[in-house]
């Protein structure tokens, strides 16, 4: 399927003694526009949707959850997080030959993002052929070249099925301690529900995306209007559905807070509907060609088995910064793949010679960047609006996004761009407004638009309780940072997996890289059912040695991120100081646990009762 993109677009430089531009001038300008947005109290500026906000956290797809008789059962695997991360690990296990196994899951059903987020517009930004996984096994091709979610949601619910998932799944619950009963070698699962469960094995897969996050505006519990947060998008109040029609928006003034992936996609609705938008801006976003299609349907008939796999190695490849001979994806992400690298670094990342590699970096990002600033010239019409609508940034100082409406939408007179930088955000919320500056821009409805919790998972931010052998907190072993192998499982918390970016490698289409670690997993237990082993632990050793691996490896990204403008990839302008990524990048780390397997390096983790580590 061709796309609108070049695999070169942006990524390699021209004659840099003939840039046509000024790099010192950008790079003041970017210093200037990040010093405007920069707040001082870092991450700590925003709040939980917990205590009086808990409100924002309720689940508004399913009725309240009904009655039922605590578990006080006992099975072989229980999955914590029924979204793709839980449904991979599900599936993977239940291939390797695993029939008990119990997905817990706090909303109504399976799909984890895409069951909670369902605002109008929304779809996947990595092409849905390789970002839905397990296509081939359910007998599916997405009918976008980026899916909407209710597609995505619909291919959660298939796997669930497919697999024979939602045989032993209980939905509406939410796992409160995981406690490690030494005598018979398994866990006990408590929860929300009063279910006392047992499991041999325990895989986390709740995700990173999960706690949604307000800002501390000041004044926010005064507003008397309507307010929601667009992972939980009230369409009783708005109507329509996420195809848009937001029909009861027609005699509201509207608020939107947060212009990041989701405004791109949910503000041309919102603009089209509302009697007047006003979207409320701390930093823009870049915002690059979109360009969907439907599939091609003798495209996807000519298909051959092995297809989805290849065509995400090559994904992956492009943009960790890897040879191929032909772009199968050919969009935003691969024609950008070299810029990627100051985010996601790989093997290739240490080829040049310092100073040369980032001064090749910066010019290809300052071409990058200029053009996404001249396609806002292009597309608004209003200088001044459009200027507000430029980000003076690196490229991958926030997550790309990609519209082909978003932009367009500021031409629309009912529209308004509040631009809050020079304040630091809005600066305060009053019964019937929102305040930036000396203006209160009255309103109905306050939509938050403002992310989430982001790198945080329940176990390592301590919100769900672990205690392993001797009753040993997770947190408290932790104390002077993560301590893994291979970021899955640590020593002392025997038969826990742990699936995320910790420790190990990550990427753009992270649902390719929970494939691989579900797969991972799979394979150790196959094993240690295979071998009886008593259970799985890492030895102390190798998980020390893959400790210094991490710090010996991890690419130094700390100046780039300290000059970035602020958000979540830096920590809100804070970077810290010290990665907890594998350095050379997902491909290299997935070649390097396939040779581990392949090569014994499973008993590293698997203990018998004659070699017990007690």
């Amino acid at each position: 399927m061709p796309g609108p993109h070049s695999s070169s677009d942006a990524t390699s430089p021209t004659d840099p003694s003939e840039p046509g531009f000024d790099p010192e001038v950008l790079r003041a300008r970017y210093r200037a526009e990040r010093d405007r947005r920069i707040r001082p109290e870092g991450g700590s500026q925003y709040q939980q949707a917990t205590g009086r906000f808990g409100y924002y956290d309720e689940d508004p797809y399913a009725e309240a959850a009904p009655p039922r008789e605590p578990l006080h059962d006992r099975v072989e695997v229980v999955v914590i997080g029924g979204g793709f991360g839980g449904l991979l690990a599900g599936a993977r296990l239940r291939q390797a030959g695993v029939d008990s196994i119990r997905v817990i899951e706090k909303g109504g059903d399976f799909g984890g993002t895409w069951y909670w987020n369902r605002y109008p517009g929304i779809h996947c930004d990595i092409e849905s052929y390789i970002y839905l996984p397990l296509l081939e096994e359910v007998g599916y091709v997405p009918k976008w070249k980026y899916a909407p979610g209710e597609e995505i949601r619909q291919h959660a619910r298939a796997i669930g099925r497919t697999f024979d998932l939602y045989r032993d799944a209980v939905f509406r619950t939410r796992v409160t301690a995981l406690r490690w009963d030494e005598d018979a070698s398994e866990w006990l699962v408590t929860t929300d529900r009063g279910d006392r469960m047992r499991a041999r094995y325990v895989v986390t897969a709740s995700g990173t995306l999960s706690e949604a996050k307000l800002p501390g505006i000041a004044g926010i519990e005064t507003f008397q209007g309507h307010t929601f947060h667009t992972s939980r998008w009230d369409y009783a109040y708005t109507g329509g559905d996420a195809g848009g029609n937001l029909h009861k928006l027609a005699d509201k003034r509207v608020a939107l807070i947060g212009t990041g992936a989701t405004a791109i996609q949910c503000v041309p609705h919102l603009g089209a509907d509302a009697h007047h938008l006003y979207v409320f801006q701390r930093t823009p976003s870049s915002v690059d060609v979109r360009g969907n299609r439907p599939t091609d349907p003798d495209w996807a008939a000519s298909l051959s088995p092995g297809w989805q796999q290849r065509r995400r190695d090559n994904f992956l490849a492009l943009v960790t910064g890897g040879r191929v001979t032909e772009d199968l994806v050919d969009d935003g992400w691969t024609s950008s793949a070299r810029l990627q690298q100051k985010l996601i670094p790989s093997d290739g990342y240490r080829a040049l010679p310092p100073e040369e590699r980032e001064r090749a970096y910066e010019m290809a990002d300052f071409q990058k960047m200029n053009e996404i600033r001249a396609r806002v010239d292009a597309l608004v019409t209003d200088p001044r609006t459009a200027e507000l609508l430029k980000p003076w940034y690196r490229y991958m100082c926030k997550r790309p996004t990609f519209s082909d409406s978003y932009l367009e939408t500021f031409n629309r007179t009912d529209v308004t761009l509040v631009d809050t930088a020079d304040s630091h955000g809005v600066e305060r919320i009053t019964e019937h407004a929102v305040v930036v500056g000396d203006t209160a821009y009255e309103v109905d409805c306050i939509i938050f638009g403002t992310g989430f919790e982001v790198g945080r998972s329940g176990i390592t931010s301590g919100r769900l309780p672990v205690h392993g052998r001797g009753g040993v907190a997770l947190t408290d072993a932790w104390q002077e940072g993560p301590r893994t192998l291979h970021g899955f499982y640590s020593h002392d918390f025997p038969n826990l997996f742990q699936l995320g970016p910790l420790q190990n490698a990550s990427a753009v289409n992270f649902v390719h890289v929970l494939d691989e670690q579900a797969t991972h997993v799979a394979e150790v237990v196959a094993e240690a059912r295979a071998t009886q082993a008593r259970y799985v632990d890492p030895a102390p050793e190798a998980e020390a040695a893959w400790v210094d691996t991490i710090r010996e490896k991890a690419a130094d990204l700390y100046a780039f991120q300290a000059e970035c403008t602020p958000g979540y990839y830096n920590n809100e302008g804070m970077p810290r100081k010290r990665s907890e990524a594998y350095g050379d990048g997902p491909v290299a780390f997935h070649a390097l646990l396939r040779e581990w397997r392949a090569n014994g390096g499973m008993s590293e983790v698997l203990v018998d009762a004659e070699r017990d580590r007690a």
